[in-house]
């Protein structure tokens, strides 16, 4: 695939994502399609999604996920300090890690 076709691809899932987030509260089924269109896209061109994007999908059962309506999201500080997003429709746990490791801040 050419940079166009993935320059394409990365904007349209930004605006599915986008469109996602708008209409979640009144259909959260047409938020659900948007976002399986959106990683089927990346897919198809071969592209990761995003960073942000890809927190707002659950790993166990590809969910659209948003803070405080079907996910908790909470701060441990055992061991290193990290944030812990609970998807409340299948309990799947995601940790995402606040400090960078220590090999990371050498190099």
């Amino acid at each position: 695939m050419d940079s166009a076709t993935k320059r394409i691809a990365i904007q349209r899932i930004r605006r599915l994502f986008r469109l996602a987030r708008e209409i979640f509260h009144e259909d959260p089924a047409l938020a659900q399609r948007y976002v399986d269109m959106a990683r089927k896209i990346a897919m198809a061109a071969r592209v990761r999604l995003p960073r942000e994007y890809r927190r707002q999908v659950c790993r166990r059962c590809k969910s659209f996920i948003l803070p405080s309506v079907n996910c908790r999201v909470r701060v441990k500080q055992r061991r290193e300090p990290h944030v812990v997003i609970t998807c409340l429709n299948c309990g799947k746990q995601m940790r995402i890690p606040l400090r960078r490791s220590k090999e990371k801040l050498k190099s």
